[in-house]
């Protein structure tokens, strides 16, 4: 009996701690704080190159907002985001940046890496655009302790990183292979074996292949002086998904198991192409 009781005892006393634990918290009134300040390395335009990518692009900071609690400076940590957006686009545009920066109070970023956030942005590449920056302080993400710092606008100029493997010096690009209705035979026949050029970067192309056989890619019609293949050592490819492909690479890319019609992507820019079934 005198052991119940001793435990019902300590259940009581722990769930009065309890209470007054939460009682106190509740008693801690946020007070506000002050809206953090962003500054930059850079002012008025932000470098972007890939010759210099390596480089320092650009250096924000920002200062503390010293959030406030009813009993002094608050000891938590804060978090921070970095809102990007194209200029005019009062931070509400469809593809807007937000980075988490966790509790540090600056980033910062070599042109590359900065390239590579911009990318989100949807920027022209190329050409010069303005976008507007911004800082977003808030404690554990609580929308009431929200603060919004001062705005930095800059122009920047993205640019496409060289593709991983050069594009055909005379912008076309040919299928050949066993795995095609014209075999091995060189030249091949057209237009029902040469690429479609969507862009300086990719090509594609809708043909009948044989299943369980091979095939090439050629920059020149009639030439086997170079091709584009695969290395299935280093990096096997998938005959029915692609996979990676190189210039003058030693291996025939694999076919497909089965016989019927499929969709080549060949992407300079990733050094992928991908294979899918119609």
């Amino acid at each position: 009996m005198k052991s119940i009781i001793s435990k019902i005892f300590f259940i009581s006393a722990a769930a009065l701690l309890f209470g007054s634990c939460k009682k106190d918290e509740a008693q801690q009134i946020f007070a506000g704080g002050t809206a953090p300040v962003l500054s930059a390395s850079a002012s008025g335009t932000i470098p972007l190159s890939f010759a210099v990518e390596d480089q320092l692009g650009v250096n924000f900071t920002w200062t503390n907002p010293n959030y406030q609690f009813g009993n002094g400076i608050s000891s938590q940590d804060v978090t921070y985001a970095m809102e990007i957006d194209k200029t005019g686009s009062n931070f509400a545009g469809a593809t807007k940046i937000s980075v988490s920066i966790s509790k540090d109070l600056g980033v910062v970023y070599t042109q590359k890496q900065f390239n590579i956030v911009l990318s989100a942005l949807k920027l022209t590449v190329g050409v010069l655009s303005s976008i507007d920056v911004r800082i977003i302080a808030t404690i554990n993400n609580v929308e009431a302790t929200k603060l919004i710092s001062n705005t930095l606008k800059f122009n920047v100029t993205t640019y496409n990183p060289p593709p991983k493997v050069a594009v055909p010096a005379g912008g076309v690009l040919y299928l050949v292979g066993s795995a095609t209705v014209g075999g091995w035979s060189n030249p091949v026949p057209v237009p029902a074996q040469q690429f479609t050029k969507v862009s300086n970067t990719l090509y594609t192309i809708t043909a009948a292949l044989t299943g369980g056989q091979e095939y090439l890619f050629l920059p020149l019609n009639g030439d086997w002086g170079h091709k584009f293949a695969c290395n299935k050592t280093t990096a096997p490819p998938s005959g029915e998904t692609g996979g990676v492909f190189g210039y003058d690479f030693g291996d025939n890319f694999p076919g497909p198991a089965a016989n019927g019609t499929y969709k080549i992507e060949v992407d300079f820019q990733s050094g992928t192409y991908t294979v899918t079934k119609q």
